[in-house]
């Protein structure tokens, strides 16, 4: 997670549950399984496994008088006064597949590893547990295998072989892994009369690191607005405009900045490209830190 400063942190109370997250500073970028750089983030990234932070955010939301209710889905009955939307992606066709997995005894490069393949790249990071979450965004393929073994097809598919066989050396963690589809990068248009926070109002690149913490300042950018209209200061019609506006002077240009960028470490001839910038030490990674956070 890269990009949450010490005001969002503050703000919203989250220095409890972020205080056992790792900071990492150092980043290897690989082009088909060579090192093609390496640098060091202006600031740290936390590495920090969502099951452990969806816990503790699940346990801070209850202690303060919020009702939760588990393993159910809220119908969709239309925009009502007060309702915010926070759930995550949008839920649409998509050529794009996300993958993840927990592994334990895997030795890194850097802190952070980020490995172009064909049509797909693949981060690996260390979180408070010691394990190694391997997180890779691939172009759907007509592959098919049981859990990690499909991590290891796409890999092998998308011309990282080495990594597959560094990943299946290691000990897989129970359970940790995952397939996310829908995944639709493209900009969503805000409806009247409805909040939407997060990946909910607008999916970031994941190559970027910087999806929680749009999550996190997403809902610092509404409360001010949200807590006035609790107090019956403001219609919730003038609630939305106010909090539309605010989210788009935000993340309007970093989410445009992310989608242009996404397409240099996906396609091949563009791979290629970044490869040599980057090798030749002229790819601006500071300054497109800079535009991404």
């Amino acid at each position: 997670m890269t990009g949450l400063s010490a005001v969002t942190v503050q703000s919203l109370g989250l220095k409890p549950l972020l205080a056992d997250a790792l900071q990492h500073r150092q980043v290897a970028w690989f082009y088909r399984e060579q090192l093609i750089c390496a640098q060091r983030l202006p600031a740290p990234a936390l590495g920090l496994s969502r099951y452990a932070l969806d816990a503790r955010l699940a346990q801070a939301f209850t202690a303060a008088g919020g009702e939760l209710n588990r393993a159910t889905r809220a119908k969709d009955s239309g925009p009502l006064p007060g309702r915010i939307l926070a759930h995550g992606r949008s839920r649409s066709e998509s050529p794009w597949l996300g993958l993840k997995l927990h592994v334990h005894d895997l030795r890194l490069a850097q802190d952070l590893e980020l490995h172009l393949g064909h049509e797909a790249y693949i981060g690996l990071t260390k979180v408070e547990t010691g394990a190694v979450n391997v997180c890779g965004l691939f172009r759907r393929r007509n592959l098919a295998a049981p859990g990690p073994a499909l991590l290891a097809a796409y890999l092998k598919a998308v011309g990282l072989p080495l990594l597959a066989d560094r990943i299946a050396r290691a000990t897989f963690e129970t359970g940790s892994f995952s397939a996310v589809s829908a995944l639709s990068y493209e900009p969503v248009i805000p409806t009247p009369d409805t909040i939407s926070l997060g990946d909910a109002g607008g999916l970031i690149p994941p190559f970027t690191g910087n999806g929680m913490a749009i999550a996190f300042q997403s809902a610092e950018t509404a409360l001010p607005h949200v807590v006035a209209y609790s107090r019956g200061k403001a219609s919730w019609t003038a609630t939305c405009n106010h909090t539309h506006a605010a989210l788009r002077r935000r993340f309007h240009h970093r989410l445009a900045v992310a989608r242009n960028l996404q397409p240099f470490l996906l396609a091949p001839n563009r791979q290629r490209l970044v490869s040599a910038l980057a090798r030749a030490h002229l790819l601006p990674l500071r300054l497109l830190y800079t535009l991404l956070h």
